[in-house]
């Protein structure tokens, strides 16, 4: 899915000003409030927009404690280990990876004895054979991507 110059401005302005209405977006972006609404299902449509929901803190949440636990899965029960990861809540993303570990999992604990917990309930499920886990000890550049959608916008502005 092509993803042309007003899209990008479109992507942009919603990533920076989340809780506008449709009418103002189409006013500052300077075209019709049909047109918007037409591009805005199309992205939603193709999956470039995913999600309209607010982007919560785990730390605010009183998890502060983040880490990257990747996870060794005995052969053909990645499937099963990875359904089994989506019902412990402290993962809050999980991922099929290639390198060390069959799995890479976006943990959230209270503190290091809770993420230890967790931690000992992801080795004893079956399927499970060993996990390695890394502590971030700061965040240095936050999720973000409006830097990749102006990136994208002005690509697509180049002629081909």
């Amino acid at each position: 899915m092509a993803v042309d110059a007003l899209d990008a401005r479109i992507l942009r302005l919603l990533l920076e000003q989340p809780r506008t209405s449709v009418r103002e977006y189409a006013r500052v972006l300077g075209i019709a409030r049909g047109t918007l609404q037409a591009r805005l299902d199309r992205l939603e449509r193709d999956g470039v927009i995913t999600g309209t929901g607010p982007r919560l803190s785990p730390a605010a949440l009183g998890h502060p404690v983040l880490a990257f636990v990747h996870i060794e899965v005995t052969q053909g029960h990645l499937d099963t280990v990875a359904g089994d990861l989506g019902e412990v809540p402290e993962i809050i993303e999980a991922f099929s990876i290639t390198g060390g570990g069959d799995l890479m999992a976006r943990v959230v604990a209270r503190d290091a004895a809770h993420l230890e917990d967790v931690i000992q309930r992801l080795v004893q499920l079956p399927g499970v054979v060993r996990t390695r886990t890394e502590m971030v000890l700061r965040e240095r550049v936050p999720y973000r991507m409006v830097p990749l959608v102006e990136a994208v916008g002005r690509a697509a502005q180049r002629p081909s």
